[in-house]
């Protein structure tokens, strides 16, 4: 099949999900284009059976804001038209859906029919989907979808509970390549941040109000205080990286807390990490909490949205009510305190992991794209 994703290609879990998809699709023979503003961050090589298609942008004096919809509806008509595509895969409502509509019915008077996916990955429902201005508009797209996917049931149920859909909405999970996260020489990078054998504890996150990083640097702290001697490694970058380096700075923690900024991959941060942290306010599935099971790391998180769906309680990690930072370094210590259950939740993790590897993923999404083009 000649499939086009739309996505963005950023460092975020829905560009993060699409690249991946991608790669896999054409890995088994698809003809994969991508169609977004610049070039997604994990299509870093030349690869067989892949496209990239930009949407350029240009600035118009008529308009404060660029009109980027209707560029990327012109771009998805002329890539479809002359790259003769099969279907588009949408990532995320908005803008992608509505411009996948616009471009499916301007085909259509050239006598070309293209069915379009839309997955619902969370912000386009949870935060920009309850501003009353969008709310229309992304309820059309998704009706007008061929087919819609969310990444976990928790996202199902807000979709139905905000929307007025009258589409079947599928589950398919996120997903990891299982294979990518596994890295040899891992005792010597982490000799580079542990050179005294302290465990290390990971977040990673795009440091915004919902990611509760105030809650990561309340848990590390709480474990200091119970006597293990760890460091924190934080990844990413934000609106509240400077209160993370000021509760640092305050505690004597300089020495204790290392801020490495956004990384282009993070595989090898979590290939040396001993535990990781999520205390998110929401997730619409936990998609870092998953990439840190891949590596085997345990996760301490919060219980809401989709990552209970990600991590297994008592399992491989603890989940606790959202703000409840003496309950999660309580469940932290439990797992760390030892070598012992530690590699057992190390362990586990990795079997948790191998649920949502993208060989059993990736077939779901074949079956629905077969299904979608079956009538064209």
């Amino acid at each position: 099949m000649k499939i086009g994703i739309v996505l963005y290609p950023t460092f975020g879990g829905s560009g993060v999900v699409a690249t991946e998809l991608g790669k896999s699709l054409a890995s088994k023979g698809h003809e994969i284009h991508f169609i977004t503003y610049s070039l997604p961050v994990r299509l870093d090589r030349l690869r067989e059976n892949i496209f990239f298609h930009e949407v350029m942008v240009s600035d118009y004096p008529l308009f404060d804001h660029t009109p980027y919809e209707q560029v990327l509806t012109s771009k998805l008509v002329d890539v479809v038209k002359y790259e003769k595509l099969d279907l588009l895969h949408c990532h995320y409502a908005i803008p992608h859906a509505t411009a996948a509509y616009m471009a499916q019915q301007i085909l259509k008077e050239e006598g070309i029919n293209i069915p379009f996916i839309t997955t619902l990955h969370g912000t386009d429902i949870t935060l920009v989907g309850k501003d009353p201005s969008f709310e229309p508009v992304i309820t059309f797209s998704i009706n007008k979808s061929t087919i819609v996917t969310a990444v976990s049931a928790s996202l199902k149920k807000d979709t139905l509970e905000h929307f007025h859909v009258n589409r079947e909405i599928h589950v398919v999970p996120n997903f990891i390549c299982i294979k990518s996260y596994q890295l040899d020489n891992n005792e010597k990078y982490k000799k580079r941040y542990a050179p005294n054998g302290e465990l290390l504890i990971t977040h990673i996150s795009n440091f915004r109000a919902v990611k509760r990083v105030p809650d990561v640097m309340a848990i590390f702290k709480k474990i200091i205080e119970k006597g293990i001697n760890a460091k924190l490694l934080l990844v990413g970058d934000g609106p509240e990286r400077v209160i993370a380096e000021h509760q640092s700075r305050e505690w004597g923690y300089c020495d204790k807390v290392m801020f490495l900024g956004n990384l282009k991959s993070t595989v090898e941060v979590l290939a040396i990490s001993d535990l990781f942290l999520l205390p998110s306010e929401t997730e619409s599935f936990g998609l870092a909490a998953l990439e840190a099971q891949a590596a085997r790391v345990p996760v301490i998180a919060s219980n809401t949205g989709g990552i209970p769906e990600a991590v297994e309680h008592g399992f491989s990690g603890f989940l606790s009510d959202v703000g409840n930072t003496e309950d999660m370094a309580e469940n932290a210590v439990a797992i760390i305190k030892d070598p012992e259950t530690l590699e057992q939740f190390k362990k586990n993790a990795y079997a948790q992991a191998e649920k949502f590897d993208i060989d059993q993923i990736l077939p779901v999404y074949e079956e629905l794209y077969k299904w979608a083009i079956k009538d064209r």
